[in-house]
């Protein structure tokens, strides 16, 4: 069973019983409080979602235009927060109403930075998504700083300087993983390690996982905090290495090295039963199972199969991981034994999934949403909708009867209407 890193409600959709359509329940407020949803999976747990999207099945309820991000938005306590670059030299966050779309505050600092090779190719804009949790917002900035800040206004309450505390290089490709809070502390991968820090005053408690940083350390995963093989631990994938950390104390449990081009291990690693599957550029999908004996942990590779994850993060579905691959197609894969079932036609350069039963949201970069079905039998788009004109790097989030879309230069609220 996967461990509930955040204290949240999440709402079920209540029919209204004028019309049946999907409503928030006033009080019970919905939140995508941090990177992938309430449970940092990618799944949800509202009633069952309607079978369109196109048409007007989906209302947009409002949007804004702002300066360029990549950061996922974040929903609660009625409200959606959002980053973004501004002039190339500001990282900004802002709060937005999540009903009428006024912006509530904004905190800004002094902090971009340009970043090498293909990765400039977009545009050197804020990265990590965000964390909400206790009334504090935890930010990530580019230069290596993470900042938290009173989810009700905007006023910061403390500031770690990774860089100039650990005395550690400025990440060549930025701050890119997000946040992870479970009670009192909060989880990061920064500083060219993993970071245990107090919630409360970011105070370092300790590092794991140390790193050379600069342009070949510093990772691009973010943590998960899951039970495997009956061990409450955080899963964590450096450029090199999938491991297990015991959260109390940062001592590694077990590793695993993981093959990449030149280190681009991207994805959240994910749970399967007492295994971890996870899926590489330049390397393999696999899945690694663990078993523990008297303290010693042992990982064994289950299997292994040629397919090739790039920066989406899958979904597992009823035993099957739904994942976007390098090469820009879809495909279902058969956890027990790494069977390829299907392998779908070419959909964009990367995809945010969001999944709720049998269904699955896919966001790709060029605005594209489609509504799956998930069939490990066959490809099965329910429904599309071209969503926007501008690219759609960030991760969706959904509320709800809400879908929150932040663009490259703009943040939307859709509602999902009334279904015939």
């Amino acid at each position: 069973m996967l461990k509930q890193p955040l204290t949240r409600l999440f709402m079920s959709w209540l029919l209204v019983l004028a019309g049946g359509v999907p409503a928030l329940a006033e009080d019970t407020p919905a939140e995508w409080p941090q990177w992938r949803g309430p449970s940092r999976d990618g799944m949800v747990a509202s009633d069952t979602w309607p079978d369109r999207i196109g048409g007007d099945a989906l209302q947009q309820l409002w949007r804004v235009e702002l300066g360029p991000s990549y950061s996922g938005p974040i929903v609660g306590q009625g409200k959606v927060y959002t980053t973004e670059t501004l002039d190339k030299k500001f990282e900004v966050v802002r709060a937005f109403d999540l009903t009428t779309g006024k912006q509530v505050w904004e905190a800004k600092w002094e902090g971009s930075m340009s970043v090498p090779f293909f990765a400039a190719t977009n545009g050197s804009w804020i990265r990590s998504t965000p964390a909400l949790d206790d009334g504090r917002l935890f930010v990530a900035g580019m230069r290596d700083v993470l900042v938290c800040l009173n989810a009700e206004d905007g006023k910061e309450i403390w500031r770690v300087d990774f860089v100039e505390q650990l005395k550690t290089p400025l990440p060549a490709f930025g701050f890119v993983s997000s946040p992870l809070v479970s009670g009192e502390s909060l989880y990061v991968q920064a500083g060219a390690s993993l970071v245990k820090l107090q919630k409360r005053t970011g105070q370092i408690v300790w590092q794991s996982l140390k790193d050379e940083g600069g342009m070949w350390g510093s990772a691009f995963s973010s943590p998960y905090l899951a039970e495997v093989a009956g061990r409450n631990q955080l899963l964590v994938q450096t450029r090199e290495k999938l491991a297990g950390v015991d959260p109390e104390d940062g001592r590694v449990l077990w590793s695993q090295d993981i093959e990449a081009f030149r280190g681009m291990n991207i994805l959240t690693p994910t749970v399967h039963e007492s295994a971890v599957f996870t899926s590489s550029y330049g390397g393999r999908s696999q899945l690694i199972r663990l078993t523990e004996s008297g303290g010693d942990w042992q990982t064994e590779k289950a299997w292994d199969n040629r397919l090739q994850g790039y920066m989406s993060t899958p979904l597992v579905i009823d035993g099957h991981a739904y994942l976007h691959m390098r090469n820009q197609r879809a495909a279902c894969i058969r956890l027990s034994d790494g069977e390829i079932t299907w392998i779908s036609q070419p959909y964009g350069a990367y995809w945010s999934l969001v999944g709720q039963g049998q269904r699955i949201l896919a966001l790709d970069e060029r605005g594209e949403l489609l509504l799956i079905q998930a069939n490990p039998q066959e490809f099965q788009v329910l429904d599309s909708r071209k969503i926007a004109d501008s690219p759609t790097w960030a991760h969706l989030a959904v509320v709800g009867d809400r879908i929150v879309i932040r663009e490259l230069n703009a943040l939307a609220v859709y509602r999902w209407s009334k279904q015939p």
